[in-house]
């Protein structure tokens, strides 16, 4: 089984939070971006890698590629996953990546969404999907950085 340490919904993926603090605080030796996108833009991949601490390796699969090979990944492997959307987490799930907790890091506003809480902003299909992921016994937590107190989870579905 892969020793995934954290899944991070981030709209940003790899940026100066996760690198610094979440890799740190988690102990994370492997930063792996789960995103169709990102998987087949080496520039964008670039200026990610430009981010990753030193000593910490990134890889950049698609959603398909990610749950073909996870399980094989090595127990000194400690994984930090980070994905762009929920859907993408419940992608992950369904195809069997044993994800048991995600935490909400950073989800743009944009022209549908709603403010649920800080930098998260959310659509019905947002809503419904991180319900499916609650439904299915995984635990959520909004919070930006570690050192940040947890905000109520129930104000993603109170909107």
């Amino acid at each position: 089984m892969p020793n995934i340490l954290l899944t991070r919904i981030d709209n940003r993926l790899i940026h100066g939070q996760v690198a610094t603090q979440w890799t740190n605080h988690i102990g994370a030796n492997l930063l792996l971006v789960a995103n169709d996108k990102v998987a087949k833009d080496k520039m964008r991949q670039g200026l990610m890698d430009m981010a990753a601490p030193n000593g910490v390796a990134t890889r950049y699969f698609s959603i398909q590629k990610t749950i073909d090979v996870i399980g094989k990944a090595a127990d000194r492997q400690k994984i930090f996953l980070i994905c762009e959307t929920p859907q993408d987490v419940l992608r992950l799930v369904e195809g069997g990546v044993p994800i048991d907790k995600v935490n909400i890091g950073n989800m743009h506003m944009a022209e549908g969404k709603r403010v649920v809480v800080g930098v998260v902003a959310v659509d019905d299909d947002d809503v419904e999907t991180f319900k499916k992921l609650r439904d299915k016994g995984i635990e959520l937590e909004i919070r930006k950085v570690p050192s940040e107190n947890k905000e109520n989870i129930d104000k993603l579905f109170n909107n």
